[in-house]
């Protein structure tokens, strides 16, 4: 397969980089405003990709796509399941909230069971094709179960930092697969610094939101699924929780790119759905801001308990190129959610995943959801994974 990348770009000064120039962030803007994008050559990606050859392929994971995505040596992919995931239809919810049609993306399925799989699928390739012995992250929890996962498949030393607060299931999984855990004392935010300091000094790849640009590549095939899956018609709305901002910002950077191929003639409104009590980039939006005041995180969706969201600019850009909005729900909101959506679609999952769908019912309380919408609502994580929460709440 021909490769496909053009060119990695800063979304701040705009500098462009050769793929083997750069690892990381633009050098000149930094970690937080010289995130990448990674930016392909279309006319390559047309010749290896069309909607009549995915209507041919068989193949049932993200890596349909692989002509939009950063792979270069396909042996380095895993064999664990990502992607393909079901675009799950809610007659009952439909009719209730006077929708046309409501769909639900269910990520529970993947191979640690959360979204972060498509992105930690990915990250492990690029971490084999640089040559690295060793890969960090730190997490909140889900992106730590995954790439400790992947890593564990791929026979590569994996050093996760999470928050001691992190839900015991999650913590069993990366117990399970080997990785070593270093718990710290103290929020994500505290966790995500740490790792920046250590990855570099011990010559491990960093996974890290925002940091690595290839992240987003593997989040982005959510939305090129929901499109195929929709017989190449975008739906109007999407809901994303929102925590970093690396799902919606990848999910935002899917659509485009099938935009810019022309396999969809439209691009829909992206919500970002955050907690209250972890809402920087909901106040950064409606305050006109580029970057996001600090805050104390505090909610029960530990998901997506960010006081300082790492992909912040490519976040804003995207809701605000798509013509969406950042919208807030409260904990009670979301366990609401979380309890309403497995009784009324018999699909269960964890408080980061409900808030999306808080936020849809927030909305369409308030008459803001059109009911000939097309909706989607990204189910980002399995209820097992936070088994306490739940039971807590009843």
């Amino acid at each position: 397969m021909q490769n496909t990348i053009d060119h990695l770009q800063c979304v701040s000064c705009k500098h462009t980089f050769a793929e083997d120039e750069i690892d990381y962030t633009c050098p000149d803007c930094g970690p937080l405003k010289g995130t990448l994008d990674v930016l392909y050559d279309f006319k390559q990606v047309k010749k290896q990709l069309s909607r009549e050859k995915l209507a041919a392929n068989r193949e049932a994971s993200h890596w349909r796509y692989l002509p939009l995505l950063p792979v270069h040596n396909q042996a380095f992919i895993q064999p664990l399941r990502v992607g393909w995931t079901p675009l799950v239809r809610s007659a009952r919810l439909s009719s209730e909230l006077e929708l046309k049609d409501l769909y639900f993306k269910d990520d529970s399925g993947n191979a640690s069971h959360s979204y972060k799989d498509r992105a930690s699928s990915v990250a492990i390739v690029k971490a084999l094709e640089k040559g690295y012995r060793g890969i960090a992250a730190a997490s909140s929890g889900n992106a730590a179960a995954s790439i400790a996962a992947f890593a564990a498949s791929a026979g590569l030393p994996c050093h996760i930092y999470v928050p001691k607060s992190i839900p015991r299931a999650k913590l069993a999984q990366l117990n399970a697969y080997g990785a070593d855990v270093i718990l710290v004392d103290g929020p994500y935010d505290e966790a995500f610094d740490l790792c920046m300091r250590e990855a570099p000094k011990n010559g491990w790849y960093n996974r890290n939101t925002a940091i690595n640009p290839y992240l987003a590549e593997g989040k982005k095939t959510g939305a090129l699924e929901i499109c195929e899956q929709l017989d190449w018609n975008a739906p109007q709305v999407v809901f994303v929780p929102v925590g970093d901002g690396c799902i919606i910002s990848g999910v935002w950077k899917g659509f485009k790119d099938l935009y810019d191929l022309k396999f969809i003639d439209s691009l829909p409104l992206l919500v970002g759905v955050q907690a209250t009590g972890s809402a920087p980039l909901v106040k950064a939006y409606r305050q006109g801001a580029k970057i996001a005041e600090t805050q104390q995180a505090a909610t029960i969706a530990d998901s997506i308990s960010v006081g300082f969201p790492r992909d912040q600019v490519k976040a804003l850009r995207a809701v605000h190129q798509s013509g969406g909005k950042f919208i807030a729900v409260s904990d009670a909101e979301i366990i609401a959610a979380q309890k309403k959506l497995p009784l009324s679609s018999g699909l269960f999952v964890e408080p980061a995943a409900a808030t999306a769908f808080a936020g849809l019912l927030k909305l369409q309380r308030e008459g803001k959801v059109e009911a000939s919408d097309t909706v989607v609502v990204m189910l980002t994580g399995s209820g097992l994974k936070d088994i306490a929460t739940f039971l807590d709440s009843r």
